[in-house]
């Protein structure tokens, strides 16, 4: 099913492709739903009580992910409207209340340098033999919104992929575009597991086979990943199995306690007595070593 009004309520499971990211965020859902990032936020290192709190108090932008935001934009085609001062840094009264004016409008403030910087990157993927042609503008559509039930306990998923390629009679390649300080794969197996790249992975597979988006072919799920320094490398990365499977389990908890936190209006913090607390395992042996 496929939707291309602009609903303010989602009732109905689907594919909707004119929905403001604003709608999205503020969820929808009338009973409520669970994003990827949600997920995250219900597991270690936080806790159900960091997820209701950052749920009911959204955050304004954050400087650090201007770069990030308006490099997804002009990559992708859509996001919020980015727009380039003529100020080479932040300092003066005028430019800071430009900067303001633009982000209280719901747009992405640049210095010069910044936007040169985006438009290099953004050159750089259109430039890239196998990156190029996954975004090509007529193979796809970017962010559509996903909304489908888990079987095991009904909660509302909800995904927004950054890219989904025209239906064909290929596999399906659902690609995510993210930015990042360095692209070699230690660099990068550190950056999915410390934010969860591989919950995320195998969340909107999920709703992609819920939604029967992928014909007979096992969809696929390819980040993108480009550095923020010139010469803005580009890194494609399909995660193993053992790290699907992993995110995965990881996506089934989250689940798990979002039903029962939603069904019992309880959100937890990390407990309610004292943790007996030893130092991580690598600690005495360093300790050691300063002393030999």
């Amino acid at each position: 099913m496929t939707t291309t009004i602009e609903p303010a309520v989602v009732t109905e499971p689907g594919v909707y492709d004119a929905m403001p990211i604003d709608v999205y965020h503020g969820d929808p859902v009338p009973a409520g739903s669970l994003s990827s990032t949600g997920a995250r936020r219900l597991l270690a290192p936080s806790c159900p009580a960091q997820f209701k709190w950052d749920r009911d108090n959204p955050q304004p932008p954050k400087r650090e992910f201007d770069i990030g935001h308006a490099a997804h934009q002009i990559v992708l085609g859509e996001g919020p409207e980015i727009v380039v001062t003529e100020y080479d840094d932040w300092r003066t009264k005028a430019a800071r209340e430009e900067r303001d004016a633009i982000r209280y409008d719901g747009g992405v403030p640049l210095l010069v340098s910044e936007g040169e910087q985006v438009q290099a990157m953004a050159d750089a993927i259109r430039q890239h033999p196998t990156a190029g042609r996954l975004f090509a503008a007529d193979a796809g559509t970017a962010e559509q919104s996903l909304f489908w039930t888990d079987p095991r306990n009904g909660v509302w998923r909800r995904a927004r992929p950054d890219w989904m390629p025209h239906r064909g009679d290929g596999r399906l390649i659902v690609v995510d575009y993210k930015t990042c300080r360095a692209a070699d794969p230690a660099a990068l197996a550190k950056a999915v597991y410390d934010h969860g790249y591989h919950q995320q992975a195998a969340w909107y597979l999920d709703g992609v086979k819920a939604l029967d988006l992928h014909g007979d072919q096992e969809p696929a799920f390819i980040f993108v990943f480009q550095t923020k320094t010139a010469p803005y490398l580009v890194h494609l990365v399909e995660l193993d199995h053992p790290t699907l499977t992993l995110g995965a389990a990881r996506n089934r908890r989250a689940l798990d306690i979002y039903a029962e936190c939603t069904a019992t209006d309880t959100w937890p913090g990390f407990n309610d007595q004292i943790t007996y607390l030893p130092l991580p395992p690598w600690a005495e042996k360093r300790d050691q070593e300063e002393y030999l």
